[in-house]
């Protein structure tokens, strides 16, 4: 059970918010929440300068909560943000912390049927989030009110600036009652049309500023590795594997670049999505959800794609390609190391961008530091000391029960340490040493399938025609025979027909799981390749 934060630092916060924030993880607030939500609970207006990245959504989400009265429903605050992903995760988090106290946002975006967003609104909610297009088209029709609203946030504002949205954000205000009405505006910078639309539209506000250094560099940690054109992607599986990654952006710098290293990562058995400017809203919404909801662990963008992406638990952020303009660094890095915690930005160069990282570090005035990309021998290592972990885990768990009567049986008869390996082998492999007696026999189809050492090429009797893709086969082997997608080997798609190759370990047990089996609606034959067929292609 949460144990429940007696306060919030020195903020005065009701007992239902509290346990609100203590379920999702609050200790104390960050330096924008300690300054802007006294504040705000006293109805002051507040230019708040901070980028993403510095728990600035509930530095409002909170006095809102705190502010509507959840018996009335009718919308008293209102949030503008640049994009619909915004509109989603401010939404999610006012949900979160206005959970006991029952507050009800809901957000409206283009791209949804608004016929749905305005059944929502005649049912009554008291915060609604949106994007200034779809805002103004529910304030033509009549179907969104505003006469109770009493807050207005208006959220990264100079990316709305920056979108042409400035004119339909001063049609929303004028709909809004000047009385009584309080105005939040948060933005990373203050460019003169931010500042004029504050002196219009805002009564005598308090600024409230936390620099971008202050950020960056003191919560991430920001490491380089050099590596050639021709060995990047090699060069990542290897960072990926030793990195204890939860989830992960990757930054690329064209949409053709998303797309090829996700097909890449793919047929490496990563599991990975892209996210750029030629994807439908549709398509972007399931890659996001899909990444949300921890089934995608690594996400690769483009800079565009990712704008208003709000994630906080991306525990790395890679730099594929290193970005051009020194200020996309910061940008991207931001992703990760959100609201204290700490987080991973790691950059792969090569030989002649040195000149372009200089530039980025005399930016954010911190050397990056360089590491060695790590040998096949380190990520053994990684992988060793994982599994030990997990042991370790389980001996401390206590609860190992029957197990300890089957060991103890096995102890009389056979060496300890001998037992204890054939169990952790038996775990990692299965039971690979199945019909040992005839091993010789067995191992003969394995022999000369034209692989490469130590691996065993099959042949799988579909191919392009069934629209078969590399990641189609590796998931299927996965999910099928349980070995790690990352060990499967060379795949070549043929029109009907496939080769693959993996470790000899584990060729018997492949193929007993595969052959047979059903992949696409078609039960398919898996054998053992001739090395004459291999040389023939």
């Amino acid at each position: 059970m949460v144990e429940r934060l007696q306060a919030f630092g020195d903020i005065k916060l009701s007992k239902q918010v509290l346990q609100a924030l203590s379920e999702m993880g609050f200790e104390e607030p960050s330096p924008i929440q300690k300054e802007a939500i006294p504040l705000a609970l006293e109805e002051i207006d507040i230019i708040g300068q901070a980028q993403t990245g510095t728990g600035k959504t509930a530095a409002f989400a909170i006095p809102i909560a705190e502010k509507v009265n959840p018996k009335f429903l009718a919308v008293q605050a209102l949030i503008v943000t640049p994009t619909r992903e915004l509109a989603i995760q401010v939404a999610e988090e006012i949900a979160k912390v206005g959970k006991y106290r029952h507050v009800k946002p809901l957000p409206i975006y283009g791209g949804q049927p608004i016929d749905r967003q305005i059944r929502a609104l005649r049912m009554g909610y008291q915060v609604v989030v949106g994007t200034p297009g779809r805002l103004l088209d529910h304030l033509n029709r009549g179907t969104l009110r505003l006469q109770h609203v009493k807050i207005v946030v208006l959220d990264e504002a100079d990316e709305m600036l920056d979108m042409g949205f400035i004119e339909d954000i001063e049609s929303i205000l004028k709909d809004v009652p000047t009385e009584g009405r309080q105005i939040m505006l948060f933005s990373a910078t203050m460019p003169p049309g931010i500042r004029k639309l504050a002196q219009t539209y805002m009564n005598t506000p308090r600024s409230v500023t936390v620099s971008r250094d202050e950020l960056t560099v003191p919560l991430i940690d920001q490491v380089f590795y050099e590596a050639r054109e021709s060995i990047k992607v090699d060069a990542l599986c290897r960072i990926i594997d030793i990195e204890d990654i939860g989830q992960g952006i990757i930054f690329c710098r064209t949409k053709r670049g998303v797309d090829e290293l996700v097909a890449a990562l793919e047929a490496r058995g990563y599991f990975a999505d892209g996210l750029h400017g030629d994807l439908s809203q549709q398509q972007r919404d399931r890659v996001m959800k899909r990444f949300r909801d921890g089934k995608t662990e690594l996400l690769v963008a483009t800079d565009v794609a990712a704008r208003g992406l709000d994630i906080n638990n991306v525990t790395h952020v890679i730099n594929f390609d290193i970005p051009q303009d020194p200020v996309s660094y910061v940008h991207r890095i931001g992703r990760t190391g959100r609201v204290g915690r700490k987080g991973q930005a790691i950059t792969l160069i090569s030989p002649k961008e040195y000149r372009q990282l200089r530039l980025i570090e005399n930016l954010i005035k911190t050397r990056i530091r360089r590491q060695e990309l790590p040998s096949l021998a380190d990520i053994s290592e990684r992988q060793a000391e994982n599994l030990k972990n997990q042991l370790i885990k389980l001996i401390q768990s206590n609860r190992l029960g029957n197990y300890r009567a089957i060991v103890g049986d096995l102890f009389e008869e056979y060496d300890s340490m001998d037992v204890a390996a054939a169990a952790l082998k038996f775990a990692v492999e299965g039971n690979v040493e199945e019909g040992i007696e005839g091993k010789d026999q067995e191992d003969v189809p394995y022999r000369n399938t034209g692989a490469a050492v130590g691996m065993v090429r099959f042949f799988i009797n579909i191919g392009r025609i069934q629209q078969i893709r590399p990641q189609d086969i590796i998931r299927w082997i996965a999910d099928e025979s349980g070995i790690s997608g990352n060990i499967i080997g060379t795949i070549n798609i043929y029109d009907k027909f496939t080769f693959v190759e993996v470790p000899e370990e584990y060729a018997s047990r492949v193929q007993s799981c595969m052959h047979q089996a059903m992949i696409k609606g078609r039960r398919v034959s898996v054998e053992p390749a001739k090395a004459r067929e291999n040389t023939d292609l």
